[in-house]
Formats: C-alpha cells, sequence, structure tokens
C-alpha cells in the first residue's frame, strides 16, 4: 500500500457516497476529535460532497470514548487524546460491522471495505 494511502480515507467515501446510498446506507457520518470549526472547514474542502457525508465533531472525545471504546492516547506525541481510524456499519443502532485499524493503518476502514459488507 501507498505510505499515503490513508489520505484516501475520508475522500473515498465521499466519492462512494451515493453508492453507499443506493445500497440501503441512510446516514455517513464522519466523526472526529476535533472542534465544530475545524469539522466545519475541512467539510468544506469537499465541495462535491453534497452533504452526503456529515462532518461531526467529538471535540473532547468523550463520545468516542463513553460510547465508542475507541479513543487512543497520543498526549507523547503532543496531540492527546484522539479516536482511532475505524469504519461502522450501524443497522437500527445495532453495529454490524466494525472495521477498526491498528495503530496507524489504513487496512480495513475504507469505503470499499464497508461497500463489501453490504
Amino acid at each position: 500500500m501507498d505510505d499515503n494511502e490513508y489520505l484516501k480515507h475520508v475522500p473515498r467515501f465521499v466519492e462512494k457516497a451515493e453508492e453507499l446510498k443506493s445500497k440501503g446506507v441512510d446516514d455517513i457520518l464522519l466523526i472526529s476529535v476535533n472542534d465544530p470549526f475545524v469539522m466545519k472547514a475541512w467539510a468544506k474542502t469537499y465541495p462535491q460532497n453534497k452533504m452526503h457525508v456529515k462532518f461531526l465533531a467529538d471535540g473532547s472525545a468523550k463520545y468516542t470514548h463513553a460510547q465508542l471504546g475507541l479513543e487512543v492516547d497520543l498526549a507523547e506525541k503532543g496531540l492527546g487524546t484522539r479516536a482511532r481510524r475505524f469504519a461502522l456499519l450501524v443497522d437500527d443502532l445495532k453495529v454490524k460491522v466494525a472495521n477498526v485499524e491498528s495503530g496507524g493503518a489504513f487496512t480495513v476502514s475504507s469505503a470499499d471495505d464497508i461497500l463489501k459488507s453490504l
């Protein structure tokens, strides 16, 4: 895999949004441990998005920690608490697929991985 492959994580969900929706996905939510201002700015970098992918802020990682248990402590790198890279397929509030990356990997959480699960 190309070292910059992980940079395609979000763009690929934007590119594949209509295909995901055509297969029954109602909402595509991007949750990040950032403030709402960063998330709004990040969303604007994808003008082709057409609001298919919603960018949500979890500024203090409370949701990531309490509801998902997918936080990672990167304080030694000066980043504090962050979220692991993951993709969940949820149906009727039940997690059907949980693709959680290890470390900085990008091997199981892509839009294509979710499409294969549908």
